[in-house]
């Protein structure tokens, strides 16, 4: 018995890296946001237009990228990849709950984990780079003793994250539901 299920386990170990080779760099961040080459998509429209805010709420594990950021790169490297002009794509992230951590300078945040130094910092000043605008709620900096000056370059506090919300879809933004 022990050897059957090693022997599925081992399986599905090697099914699981098969699926994962699919996966590579985008040009646009090519530290981040790896992507899969999808044949037979329905088209993107020549001239489409992204104007999208993500909702960003989970932490990392201490020390580790946070899924949700990472998303936002491969939301560009994907789109890229598929022939859309980085000028057409405005994205925005709205940062509440524990993650409101992960926008601070260094300093604040090894104290709350475990001394582990913030590794959404690269990625963040990536994403920057390609600009993505960030957002934190106020009310949930507040909760967490975050204040504007502990948060990194050009991350800008909103009153709440549902303000930040509102306003960008006043602006055209589109929520990504996911």
């Amino acid at each position: 018995m022990k050897i059957t299920v090693c022997f599925f386990s081992l399986l599905f170990s090697l099914s699981l890296m098969a699926q994962m080779d699919q996966f590579h760099a985008g040009t646009a961040i090519t530290n981040y946001g790896k992507i899969a080459d999808v044949i037979g998509m329905e088209p993107i429209p020549k001239g489409a237009q992204f104007k999208v805010s993500f909702d960003v709420s989970k932490p990392a594990e201490p020390g580790s990228v946070n899924r949700s950021l990472d998303s936002v790169a491969r939301f560009i490297n994907m789109h890229v990849a598929a022939g859309v002009s980085i000028d057409n794509i405005d994205l925005a992230v709205v940062i509440h709950g524990g993650s409101v951590k992960e926008m601070t300078v260094d300093e604040l945040g090894p104290k709350d984990q475990g001394n582990k130094s913030n590794a959404n910092i690269p990625l963040i000043k990536a994403l920057q780079d390609q600009g993505v605008n960030f957002y934190v709620c106020g009310q949930s900096a507040a909760y967490y003793g975050v204040k504007t000056t502990n948060l990194l370059p050009d991350v800008k506090m909103s009153l709440s994250a549902m303000t930040a919300h509102a306003l960008l879809q006043q602006q055209g933004y589109t929520i990504n539901p996911f």
